[in-house]
């Protein structure tokens, strides 16, 4: 059976990687985030346009009375 002194003092992991790797991983890590950025921003460009049109929809008359009226 583990105690929490167990899990407090447990040896610490190192991973060694190279250079090369590291930036590598980083680019992957900067290219991904950008891919999503740009996938968010076309997810909201569509919401936005979605919007306007409602909101041009809700200033048409909708009926021949309000046409008539202007209310």
């Amino acid at each position: 059976m583990y105690s929490l002194f167990d899990y407090a003092f447990a040896p610490t992991r190192i991973v060694v990687v190279s250079e090369e790797r590291l930036k590598q991983a980083e680019k992957d890590a900067t290219q991904q985030r950008i891919e999503a950025i740009d996938h968010r921003i076309e997810e909201l460009s569509g919401y936005r346009e979605t919007l306007k049109k409602e909101l041009s929809a809700l200033n048409e008359p909708q009926s021949l009375e309000e046409a008539l009226t202007g209310e």
